[in-house]
């Protein structure tokens, strides 16, 4: 039995001895293109790969979309009760018939934005024919997209731009001259009106640069005609920006006009069309009076930090606001009014309060703690509405602490 079973393993390994020059030809023939394979492979995995733009447009307005959505549901239930009221439902009202009548451009969805909207551009062009335009050297404007076509006719018209950081996350402002040394003429405009090409061609300025600015243009949810009164996306940032502006002496707050470019749906008529009609109608139905408003008007009591427009323009009309019931603009920075969370983002508000406080010799107030509402940028903060305060000046510019309760009423 033992013999037998030797027999057939001696047998097998010669099969095997016989097979070996056949397996090593196969093996050598097929290696090159094992070794093509495989070098493809290891190229595929060291090169990067093509970037599918479409696709990831796609993926990021899907995510932009789902993260709106969730943001839309939680400041519904959470942060509306900690905004001013009155400005929280014209904000909602107006970004969904935006939407809803498709009048949006991109960005979108436009809740939590400065909407951009059908005829941006043609109310930019008009605003270019305002005599106040013409006769500005330098000009703000904010960094919102319904407002990048602004932004293009400064710079083509010879004068000189000044823009934001958005949010003031990363500096202060930047200011742009197309044709000069900075920016020679070659250098096609349009590259410059986004905020990455401002802060890519831009100057930066500091707080304790000598400017003047000749005339802001702001973006807006909604605005009131007869009051001037303007609701932003809530954040503050039109208002803090004005504020250390007007104390630093870069601009007058009791001069120098604030132009708004809207759609003609964004101006508020008195609740005859749509989307004031149902906003009217619903604030009678809910008994709502709270902050100013009244069965005239949604617009409530302004805080004292709130900057009023003086010119509104739309793709059709130009409204300037009656002298005789338009809104004070402040001047300044309301310290009792800026909560110790906004002034934690904002590196320049924290260099110039510190330095206010070193001129005067002590400290200035703080304002209430507030919770920070969730804006369009994924996954960054923005600022919910302002506290109450008087102005009660502080010395050397720097602001008091104060008592009052509301600064204007919109009606």
């Amino acid at each position: 039995m033992m013999h037998h079973h030797l027999t057939m393993a001696l047998a097998a390994a010669a099969a095997v001895i016989f097979m070996l020059p056949m397996i090593s030809s196969a093996f050598t023939a097929s290696l090159p293109r094992s070794r093509s394979r495989l070098s493809s492979r290891l190229a595929d995995a060291s090169s990067p790969p093509s970037f599918d733009e479409k696709a990831f447009e796609t993926e990021r307005l899907a995510k932009d979309a789902q993260a709106m959505n969730e943001m839309s549901e939680v400041a519904t239930q959470e942060f509306a009760k900690l905004r001013t009221p009155w400005k929280w439902r014209i904000r909602k009202c107006v970004w969904d018939y935006l939407e809803e009548k498709n009048i949006a451009q991109f960005p979108r969805p436009v809740h939590h934005r400065i909407p951009n909207f059908m005829g941006a551009d043609e109310a930019a062009e008009n605003l270019a024919s305002l005599p106040e335009f013409q006769a500005a050297n330098m000009v703000k404007v904010n960094p919102d997209t319904p407002q990048r076509r602004v932004r293009h006719l400064v710079l083509e018209n010879d004068k000189t731009l000044l823009t934001p950081q958005p949010r003031l996350r990363t500096g202060f402002f930047q200011t742009l001259k197309h044709g000069t040394d900075a920016i020679p003429s070659h250098t096609p405009i349009e590259s410059l009106t986004s905020s990455k090409g401002a802060a890519k061609y831009g100057t930066p300025i500091t707080l304790y640069e000598k400017y003047t600015v000749d005339l802001v243009v702001v973006g807006s949810t909604a605005v009131c005609p007869k009051t001037g009164a303007r609701v932003g996306k809530g954040e503050g940032f039109a208002e803090l920006e004005w504020g250390i502006l007007s104390q630093q002496g870069n601009l007058d707050a009791n001069k120098v006009l604030v132009v708004t470019t809207v759609h003609d749906s964004q101006v508020f008529d008195g609740g005859v069309e749509e989307p004031w009609k149902s906003l009217m109608e619903q604030q009678e139905k809910d008994g709502v009076d709270d902050d100013g408003t009244n069965s005239q008007t949604p617009f409530g009591s302004l805080t004292q930090h709130d900057v009023p427009v003086d010119i509104i323009v739309t793709p059709t009309r130009i409204i300037r606001v009656p002298d005789e019931t338009k809104l004070p603009k402040p001047s300044g920075v309301y310290w009792d009014l800026l909560s110790p969370q906004k002034l934690a983002q904002i590196r320049v508000l924290q260099e110039l309060k510190k330095r206010t406080e070193e001129n005067l010799g002590e400290s200035l107030p703080s304002g209430p703690n507030e919770v920070l509402p969730p804006t369009a940028s994924r996954n960054r903060k923005g600022r919910g509405g302002g506290g109450r305060g008087g102005r009660g000046r502080g010395r050397g510019g720097g602001r008091g602490r104060g008592r009052g309760s509301g600064r204007g009423r919109s009606v």
